[in-house]
């Protein structure tokens, strides 16, 4: 595997680890980052999280797919 499937997977699984913290604790998440995200609803953190999620497991997929 090169460095490029190495960066994918470290940003894809940093994508989908915050995201399935953000889809599920999106209360707690939100005390965490008071200020700015104070003013999302818990939906739209769901949201966001499901997204990231999604587009983590995806980038980890590919470069697996790549390396292999």
């Amino acid at each position: 595997m090169g460095f490029g499937g190495i960066v994918m997977i470290a940003i894809g699984g940093t994508l989908a680890f915050e995201g399935v913290l953000w889809a599920i604790f999106p209360s707690q998440m939100r005390r965490m980052y008071h200020e700015a995200m104070s003013q999302l609803d818990d939906k739209s953190l769901h949201i966001g999280g499901l997204v990231s999620v999604m587009i983590g497991v995806i980038l980890v997929g590919a470069a697996v797919k790549l390396a292999g």
